[in-house]
C-alpha cells in the first residue's frame, strides 16, 4: 500500500513536469510492448511469433519486475519522451487520467467504433469500462475508452473440496449466506483442527474489497454510492452491521493467526497446503494454487449473503490492460496487433496457458474447470473504477485500518465507524 501511495503522488504532477509528448523509442517495423507479468512472459512471446508468422510484423514484448520497478520505469519514461508503443499502468483510474491528460495515451473509441462497433462489442462491458471514462466525469478527462482489457478479474470465495469431504459436508453445495458459512468454518475448525477462514488482510486492498461487497450486498449500490459522495454517514447502522461482520468472524474463532499481517502470496501458499477451509482471493489464483499444488481440489463460490434485499456484487473488471502510446509512430499497427491479441483464438490461448478469465465474449468453449464455473458471474462485476466516484484515500485508509483493529479485537464497529466519519468530515483531499 505505501508503495502504491508512492506510486500515485509521483504520478498525479505529471501532468505538471512533463513538457511534450516526446517520441517513442521503436523503430516503424517493430512494435514494442512493455508489462510486468512474469507469469505470461513464455505464452506473450509465443504469440509474439505466432504474429510474426501471419502479418511479418515483428512485436517485442519487454518484461521489467517487480511491479514497483515497471511503475518507476513508466514514469521515467514518460518523462522523457521514451514510452514503447504498447505499455500498461499499475494503479488506480486516477493515476491512468493523470496519463491521459498528459497526452501520453491514445483515446482508442474510433477504433473501438469501426465496422459497426465490432471491436468494442465483442469485449464484456463490464472489462472495457475500468479504461472507460464516461461523459462530464470526475477526472475531467475526455470521453472515451482508452486501454484494452486482455482478460478479466474476478474476486469470490474459495472452499477446499477435500476439507469439506473430511468435516462431513456436501463439496459441491458452498454455503450461501454468511450464517452458513459461519457454521461450516466452525464445524471444520472443531471437527479437523483446520483454520476455518484465511486471507492476506495484511494487505489492506482485500479487506477493504470483502467490505464492499458485503455493504453493497445489505445496503444496495446506491446507498453505497451516497455514502461515498457524503449523503450518507458511516455512522448509518447498516455500515456498523457491515463492519460487525468482521468481528462476528474472529469471535467465532474461525480466522487464521495473524490474518492482519499477511500477505496474499503467504495465505495463498496455506490454502494451497490444506492449512484453511476457505479464503477470500482473485481469479489469478487459479494460475498459482496450479503451481503451488496442481491436484488442489477447490472451487471459487459469490459472496455468502447477508441480506436477501439486494444483489450479490463481485469485486472485479479488467484484470490487465493495454495502453498506446499516443506519441507512437507505429499507431496504427499498434491498434491492429491489440484487435488481433483480443480475438478469439488468441483469447482462448492466453485462457488456456495463463489461467485467467478472457476478456471478449463467446470463449466459454475454451473454458474448463474453475474457469469455467466462474465466467457465469460477470454479469454481477463491481469496482471502483466503474463507480461514478470514488472515495478518497484517506478515509479508504482509516477503513482497512478499522477493519484489521476489529479483527485484532482492539476497537468495537462502532468506535471504526465513528473514527471513519471523523476522517470523511475532515474533507481530506481525493
Amino acid at each position: 500500500m505505501k508503495n502504491l501511495l508512492k506510486f500515485l503522488s509521483i504520478v498525479l504532477i505529471i501532468p505538471f513536469v512533463l513538457s511534450g509528448c516526446g517520441s517513442q523509442e521503436t523503430k516503424d517495423e517493430k512494435i514494442i510492448i512493455w508489462h510486468w507479468m512474469n507469469d505470461r512472459k513464455e505464452t506473450f512471446d509465443n504469440l509474439a511469433s505466432l504474429y510474426k508468422e501471419q502479418t511479418g510484423l515483428i512485436v517485442e514484448f519487454k518484461l521489467f519486475s517487480p511491479p514497483d520497478i515497471y511503475s518507476q520505469k513508466v514514469i521515467a519514461a514518460a518523462r522523457s519522451g521514451k514510452l514503447p508503443d504498447i505499455f500498461g499502468i499499475i494503479g488506480e483510474k486516477k493515476t491512468m487520467s493523470s496519463f491521459i491528460k498528459a497526452k501520453y495515451i491514445l483515446n482508442l473509441t474510433p477504433y473501438m467504433k469501426e465496422n459497426d462497433k465490432s471491436w468494442q462489442n465483442s469485449f464484456y462491458p463490464q472489462a472495457l469500462d475500468v479504461n472507460r471514462f464516461k461523459k462530464d466525469n470526475t477526472y475531467n478527462v475526455e470521453e472515451g475508452i482508452y486501454g484494452v482489457p486482455i482478460d478479466i478479474t474476478i474476486m469470490e470465495f474459495v472452499y477446499n473440496k477435500d476439507i469439506f469431504t473430511k468435516a462431513g459436508l456436501d463439496p459441491e453445495r458452498p454455503p450461501e449466506t454468511f450464517a452458513e458459512f459461519l457454521s461450516y468454518a466452525k464445524k471444520i475448525k472443531e471437527t479437523l483442527g483446520i483454520n476455518g477462514f484465511i486471507s492476506g488482510w495484511g494487505e489492506g486492498w482485500l479487506i477493504n474489497a470483502l467490505a464492499v461487497e458485503w455493504a453493497i450486498n445489505l445496503m444496495g449500490e446506491e446507498k453505497f454510492i451516497q455514502t461515498i459522495e457524503g449523503k450518507i454517514p458511516y455512522t448509518d447502522k447498516q455500515w456498523v452491521e457491515v463492519f460487525s461482520m468482521f468481528l462476528k468472524m474472529e469471535q467465532n474463532g474461525i480466522l487464521a493467526n495473524n490474518i492482519t499481517t499477511m500477505i496474499n502470496k503467504e495465505a495463498e501458499d496455506l490454502f494451497s497446503r490444506g492449512q484453511s477451509a476457505f479464503s477470500f482471493n482473485g481469479s489469478w489464483a487459479v494460475n498459482v494454487y496450479k503451481q503451488l499444488a496442481p491436484d488442489l481440489n477447490y472451487n471459487f463460490f459469490p459472496l455468502p449473503k447477508i441480506s436477501n434485499e439486494h444483489p450479490v456484487k463481485i469485486w472485479g473488471g479488467a484484470g490487465s490492460s493495454f495502453l498506446i502510446n499516443n506519441s507512437s509512430k507505429n499507431k496504427k499497427n499498434a491498434v491492429n496487433f491489440l484487435k488481433w491479441m483480443t480475438a478469439k483464438d488468441q483469447q482462448n490461448l492466453l485462457a488456456k496457458e495463463t489461467n485467467n478469465l478472457p476478456s471478449i465474449k463467446n470463449c466459454q468453449e475454451g473454458l474448463t474447470g474453475v474457469l469455467a464455473d466462474m465466467i457465469d458471474d460477470l454479469d454481477n462485476l463491481t469496482h471502483p473504477n466503474i463507480w461514478p466516484v470514488n472515495e478518497n484515500s484517506r478515509v479508504l485508509e482509516a477503513i482497512i485500518s478499522g477493519l484489521q483493529q476489529i479483527v485484532m479485537g482492539l476497537k468495537t464497529p462502532e468506535e471504526v465507524a465513528a473514527e471513519i466519519q471523523k476522517v470523511k468530515e475532515r474533507g481530506s483531499p481525493k
